[in-house]
């Protein structure tokens, strides 16, 4: 990058050269030509006058003695450096010539970024990752260490996804033949992730069968979730670990799923629903509110069921007593199991 753009990136003001280029960030006692590095503690202020870097990011009052440095004043500027740090590509990734990254992306080794990617500024790709062919990502968006991102994946702005994610992988769909095989039915849609997601380490979001399956603005989903084909989560969801979503289901925004939650397909839910922890969805839920149990209820009812549950042993011994009594009696007067008593 030059010093102009590092400059740009770190949001600072050049004084001196800004087209010279630079090739990596380095500590000031052991940096040497075409490097970046920076003074924000007094004990170093006097390596300033020996360095051989080719620029210095400082602060603003930063008192500038030389003219064979360029100069990049900030307000901060250790945080500045750790931007650029942050900032570059790693030699070992590979990168279609068709793509398209912005100036201060940062990718790590071993990245792989198919043809006609699109990668927008301030995003850092981490080691291993996998970025599909004509796959969109925004701008400062994280990504975490082997994630998969499928062709035509789109991710909005501002969005972390971690470890091992899976995004856009084929929907779970399959046709029984009438030879009793199962046939695959094509999968040819895309995932669409909006502003403001945060995705948890392994977890799966299959690509629609036609269409989208689409994670709303704000969403936040656990590890280990899993979102079949053609789902559509509304804005500002959260969904905790281990919860299962099954294909075409519509979630309104603002639900919080809890944890090991499983929802079946074709079903919707309102906004603002709450659905408790292990609770089986079987049906639409139409009014907002908490549900739990198997399969999921009101919150109230569930209790109330929950409630009558515990009483059954209690009340199985309370039918048998009277069971053994009516015998009892039936035999003191003489009747048969089943004769009437007039």
């Amino acid at each position: 990058m030059l010093v102009s753009e590092v400059a740009e990136l770190v949001g600072g003001v050049v004084v001196g050269d800004g087209s010279v280029s630079l090739e990596r960030p380095s500590k000031i006692e052991e940096a040497g030509p075409g490097d970046v590095t920076f003074v924000a503690n007094a004990r170093y202020a006097k390596h300033a006058e020996s360095t051989r870097a080719s620029a210095m990011i400082v602060d603003n009052e930063f008192v500038v003695t030389r003219t064979d440095v360029a100069y990049i004043r900030v307000a901060d500027p250790y945080r500045a450096f750790l931007t650029v740090v942050a900032a570059g590509i790693h030699p070992s990734a590979t990168i279609a010539e068709t793509a398209s990254i912005a100036d201060d992306v940062g990718i790590g080794a071993h990245v792989v970024i198919g043809d006609g990617a699109r990668i927008g500024r301030g995003t850092r790709i981490h080691p291993g990752t996998v970025v599909g062919a004509d796959t969109t990502i925004g701008e400062r968006v994280t990504i975490y260490a082997n994630v998969s991102l499928y062709d035509r994946t789109v991710v909005g702005s501002d969005v972390v996804i971690h470890a091992g994610a899976v995004v856009g992988a084929d929907g779970f769909g399959f046709l029984p033949t009438a030879d009793g095989r199962w046939e695959k039915i094509p999968q040819v849609g895309r995932v669409v992730v909006g502003d403001d997601v945060e995705i948890g380490a392994n977890a799966t979001i299959d690509r629609a069968s036609l269409g989208e399956t689409v994670i709303g603005r704000g969403v936040k989903i656990d590890n280990l979730v899993h979102i079949a084909h053609n789902v559509v989560v509304g804005e500002h969801t959260a969904i905790a670990a281990q919860a299962g979503i099954s294909g075409s289901t519509r979630i309104g925004s603002a639900n919080l799923i809890a944890g090991q939650v499983g929802i079946v397909g074709h079903i919707e839910t309102v906004p603002n629903v709450i659905i408790e922890a292990q609770s089986g969805v079987s049906k639409s839920l139409t009014k907002a509110g908490r549900y739990f149990g198997h399969p999921a209820k009101e919150h109230s009812q569930a209790l109330r069921q929950e409630g009558a549950l515990r009483q059954l042993p209690d009340l199985l011994a309370t039918i048998r007593e009277l069971r053994d009594r009516v015998r009892e009696l039936e035999a003191a007067v003489g009747l048969q199991a089943g004769d009437a008593i007039e």
